[in-house]
């Protein structure tokens, strides 16, 4: 059995799509000592940003021409048509095609040729992260699966590819297409992006239809959410446990489940069963051929939300948020600006500056 270390050595990669994923896969890949060509419409802004960077860039059916694998890393929803158009007549027998997402193969939107390894690796962070971690010589764990194995390596294809982007050095778990396609759409749905939205800008709501202060409710529901979803990334439950107030931890208990309820799960049950049987994968295909007319409604309300005015308003006065400020060289003035905004509440040592954290033990 070839290792995954040398197995892609003197083959050609084409990395289609230069976005978040699309770049840190290529420059990854490139500084793993790996042949990396990138597809991208001619002209275009990424088309140049990728050039400038040193890659050879070539439109996407003349880049799947000379590749033995071809990542897909562009949007879901162009998939289909790219796959059709620049990959399916170009892509030659053997090769192996490579999503970082199982969508489209999963609900049947793109149907592969059979002489063809179909694979995926998922990091599991954003594409920043994916290349942050890897030039401080660490990873990110990234999922792999295999859909079709026409050439009888496509697993090793698939972990050596991982290994090139650095998720080898971290963790690499085997899935399969449905698991990471299913579980990554409930957990955006349900939990991380719908879940919690609502439930911001519900605990929003609640508190300026009683009466609160809109800036005084952006802080206690919005605000200061990163403080606990730190804590959630560093360590789970215990962790955020272990660092607020007893407080806030009885109130956890007695009030969490009363919002957070049996009706709730069973809601998440049956947005998880219309993944499963298809009807989201056919309700946002048909979304998106229509021209997104709900979505642009559903996006709108939400970018129109009391909450996004105030918030809005209120971050311009945090300068620690703003990418062009000029650091505070004084500690001493740093802990006094974030006191300005956290001196009513238990706020978490590790959430400040270790400086700052000596400053208030």
């Amino acid at each position: 059995m070839m290792s995954p270390s040398n197995l892609l050595s003197k083959s050609r990669i084409a990395v289609l799509g230069y976005g978040s994923q699309g770049r840190a896969h290529a420059l990854n890949l490139r500084d793993s000592g790996l042949d990396v060509v990138v597809g991208l419409r001619r002209d275009g802004p990424t088309w140049k940003r990728a050039s400038s960077e040193g890659f050879k860039v070539a439109e996407p059916a003349a880049a799947v021409k000379s590749a033995d694998l071809v990542a897909v890393l562009t949007p879901d929803m162009v998939q289909p048509e790219l796959y059709k158009d620049a990959i399916e007549p170009n892509l030659k027998p053997g090769a192996a095609l490579l999503f970082a997402h199982g969508f489209n193969i999963h609900f049947g939107q793109i149907k592969p040729r059979v002489d063809i390894d179909v694979v995926m690796v998922a990091p599991k962070g954003p594409g920043a992260l994916v290349r942050s971690e890897y030039e401080r010589g660490r990873g990110v764990p990234c999922l792999y699966a295999v859909a079709q194995d026409a050439s009888g390596h496509a697993q090793e294809r698939a972990k050596a590819y991982a290994d090139g982007i650095g998720g080898a050095r971290a963790m690499l778990i085997a899935t399969d297409f449905k698991e990471e396609t299913e579980t990554d759409l409930f957990g955006e749905q349900a939990v991380l992006c719908g879940g919690v939205s609502e439930l911001v800008t519900k605990g929003f709501e609640t508190l300026t239809e009683a009466g609160y202060q809109p800036e005084i409710a952006y802080y206690e529901v919005m605000h200061e959410l990163k403080l606990i979803v730190d804590l959630f990334y560093e360590g789970g439950l215990t962790r955020m446990l272990q660092f607020v107030s007893e407080t806030a931890q009885y109130g956890d208990f007695v009030s969490g489940a009363r919002v957070v309820d049996a009706g709730v799960k069973a809601r998440m049950k049956d947005v998880l069963s219309e993944i499963q049987n298809g009807t989201f994968a056919k309700n946002w295909t048909a979304e998106y051929a229509a021209g997104l007319p709900n979505y642009q409604r559903h996006k709108q309300a939400d970018l129109e939300h009391p909450i996004e005015r105030v918030g809005a308003a209120l971050r311009a006065r945090m300068p620690w948020l703003q990418p062009d400020a000029p650091k505070i060289a004084n500690p001493m003035h740093r802990t006094a600006l974030a006191r300005q905004f956290t001196s009513t509440h238990s706020i978490p040592a590790h959430a400040v500056a270790p400086e700052e954290a000596l400053i208030r033990n």
